[in-house]
């Protein structure tokens, strides 16, 4: 018989102004907000501007943490926890990526809980302060999850090949879901092309690693292959979008906005799979951006998939892979295609670098619904990557 076990508890608003208009929930949450964001976005997009309107226009009052960077360390969360502890805070909003969403996840439990960095990563919460999400690019899906993925700045190994250096590392509570998000795509009128593709592609890698892991169920594949729907509807838009913001339609920034929610209610309940953690060494290694990380790993990681699941099924057939492609309309050959042309030239790096990430742990590859041997990770590094005599990346040094 047929089990599932779905919670996705975040209420979702979307629409023009969807925050002034619905300002009233604000106010059920207390009298003044911790707004969590970068130093310039926010306020250059105009969703910081709308979120004091509604909290001014409610009575609450709000204090700033805008020192949110990319890829936010413990360090950053816990300045960011002290703040809203010491100003009274009764709830924390985010404006802002993944990065921000983040961030404000850790300091809405660090707000309200004694703790240090070290234990940071290994404890059960039991409270943390009502979160609100206002998502201002497409693509981490962080307003519809239940995790925090920050960089562990005390952990000296672990996944990352550098000797002493910092680690990227989750913890994930039901208490991290965000009591509302409100999607506006009027905040997404500014990004450029290189933010929105690789935008739309880690929103893609989580629904299409979504119907790959262990978790995968009935529930989280319609939505994950709604969100690869919308997506790939949106990708001659994607592929003919010249640089200039103003070119690319509102209507496709609202789709692909929808879509990476969407997709955040998927890995909710799967998870990811290995490209996530493969991807991560990149990220933080080399300072590329996420999405077009797991791009990068998508045609072998996908090829290995199909390899396996044929190989492995006593009829030669492979139900996930062709259920993927059922999804995106089309052979993965085809898809390999479009991928690459949004990613445009491929970084080169170190063959010695590459095998030696294989040997780190991966924790998003026992994940996978066929665990790949480290063996089979340098494979993917390998053909995902061209190869130069030095450690950096010749697109990145």
């Amino acid at each position: 018989m047929m089990q599932l076990n779905y919670l996705m508890p975040t209420r979702i608003i979307m629409g023009e102004q969807c925050i002034f208009e619905n300002r009233s929930l604000l106010a059920q949450l207390g009298n003044k907000a911790l707004i969590a964001s970068g130093k310039h976005s926010a306020k250059a997009n105009g969703a910081y501007d709308d979120v004091v309107k509604a909290l001014k226009a409610n009575g609450q009052d709000c204090v700033v943490y805008d020192k949110v960077m990319a890829n936010p360390t413990d360090i950053c969360v816990f300045e960011a926890g002290i703040m809203a502890r010491s100003s009274g805070c009764d709830f924390v909003l985010a404006i802002g990526g993944g990065s921000p969403m983040d961030a404000a996840k850790a300091a809405a439990v660090l707000a309200i809980n004694d703790i240090s960095k070290e234990e940071l990563f290994g404890i059960t919460f039991t409270s943390a302060l009502p979160l609100v999400a206002v998502p201002t690019t497409a693509g981490t899906g962080s307003e519809t999850t239940q995790y925090s993925v920050l960089v562990d700045t005390t952990e000296a190994d672990g996944v990352s090949p550098k000797s002493g250096g910092p680690v990227k590392r989750s913890f994930t509570s039901p208490l991290l879901f965000p009591c509302y998000a409100f999607l506006d795509a009027r905040y997404m009128l500014r990004l450029n092309r290189t933010i929105t593709v690789n935008t739309a592609l880690d929103a893609l890698s989580h629904a299409i690693e979504g119907m790959l892991t262990l978790k995968t169920n009935y529930l989280s594949n319609v939505l994950a292959r709604e969100s690869i729907n919308m997506i790939m509807e949106c990708m001659d838009t994607l592929l003919n979008f010249p640089g200039d913001p103003s070119m690319f339609p509102l209507e496709k920034r609202e789709k692909l906005l929808l879509a990476s929610a969407v997709a955040g209610m998927v890995i909710a309940q799967t998870g990811t799979a290995a490209p996530h953690s493969m991807g991560y060494l990149f990220t933080l290694n080399w300072g590329a951006d996420h999405g077009r990380a797991n791009a990068q790993l998508m045609k072998s990681f996908l090829s290995w998939c199909r390899e396996k699941e044929q190989a492995l099924s006593n009829d030669g057939s492979g139900p996930r892979i062709s259920g993927l492609c059922k999804a995106l309309g089309m052979e993965l050959e085809t898809f390999f295609d479009l991928v690459e042309k949004l990613l445009g030239e491929r970084e080169k790096a170190s063959e010695a670098e590459l095998s030696a990430w294989s040997k780190l742990p991966m924790k998003n590859a026992a994940a996978t619904f066929i665990q790949p041997s480290q063996e089979e990770i340098a494979r993917i590094y390998l053909e995902s990557f061209g190869f130069c005599e030095s450690g950096i990346p010749d697109s990145l040094g």
